[in-house]
């Protein structure tokens, strides 16, 4: 007797939720230990040189084979551009600083009130992931199962992602509920959005799939550029270059173990 394959959009669900789960384990290890600041943003900058090789080689390279370069480089304008506009939106309302680790965050509560600011960071949170769920779910759609690779490196950059965001949580004087309550939520919405994204675009052409594919690459780089690497670089300092090639280097050879 045979049991047949669960659909794929909810395949993709589950894979978007353990890249998500990521926030969570990020989180826990930030209250059960008391990390330097200079730990924490070498590991954000390990986390952004993984994410630079997948949306490199895993997304713009993918986009760019299967749909051609009009596609894949409107998709990543756009994605930049939507990415920018709606991060200087909630950057406004007190999300600036959500990946920061150090007390930015208790002066933008003060700034903007404890509530504003903590909802903006709330949906920084799920700005920032959602383009990387959504890979996941179409990296299903070719028919050779997920992208491990796409997993393995979503799920590597948001440890210091849950990590440095919960550090800095900790000082602005959040509670347990309201950190875990959120990263809970933003990894059950990972879910949904890697299961949407298979499920809208199963029948697509390859155009719009490489568009979608470019569109989350640039929103992924804006976010790098905007939140990350400026974090990494706080407190690593003459070392966050280096840690961001080893990053690099880590996601590039999973990606040819892959292969």
């Amino acid at each position: 007797m045979t049991v047949d394959a669960p659909p794929i959009w909810l395949q993709a669900g589950f894979w978007g939720l353990v890249a998500g789960s990521a926030l969570v384990i990020g989180a826990a290890l930030a209250y059960l230990v008391r990390w330097p600041a200079r730990v924490i943003s070498g590991i954000m900058a390990f986390g952004a040189g993984v994410l630079i090789s997948a949306l490199s080689f895993d997304l713009m390279d993918e986009a760019l084979a299967s749909g051609g370069f009009l596609h894949t480089a409107g998709g990543f304008l756009t994605g930049g551009a939507i990415y920018t506009g709606a991060n200087i939106w909630l950057n406004a309302r007190g999300a600036r600083h959500r990946k920061r680790a150090g007390m930015q965050q208790a002066a933008e509560s003060e700034k903007h009130g404890e509530d504003n600011a903590g909802q903006a960071i709330a949906l920084g949170a799920l700005l920032d992931g959602a383009p990387e769920a959504v890979v996941i779910g179409v990296s299903l759609l070719g028919g050779a199962g997920v992208s491990l690779t796409a997993v393995a490196a979503v799920f590597l950059s948001n440890v210091p992602e849950g990590l440095a965001s919960v550090a800095g949580m900790r000082k602005a004087g959040r509670s347990p509920v309201y950190v875990f309550g959120v990263w809970g939520a933003i990894a059950l919405a990972s879910g949904i959005a890697a299961a949407l994204g298979a499920l809208l675009l199963q029948d697509a052409s390859a155009g719009s799939i490489a568009f979608v594919n470019g569109l989350a690459a640039g929103a992924i780089l804006a976010m790098l550029a905007d939140t990350m690497i400026p974090e990494a670089f706080a407190h690593a300092h003459d070392y966050a270059g280096l840690i961001t090639v080893v990053g690099f280097l880590a996601a590039f050879a999973l990606s040819k173990l892959g292969d």
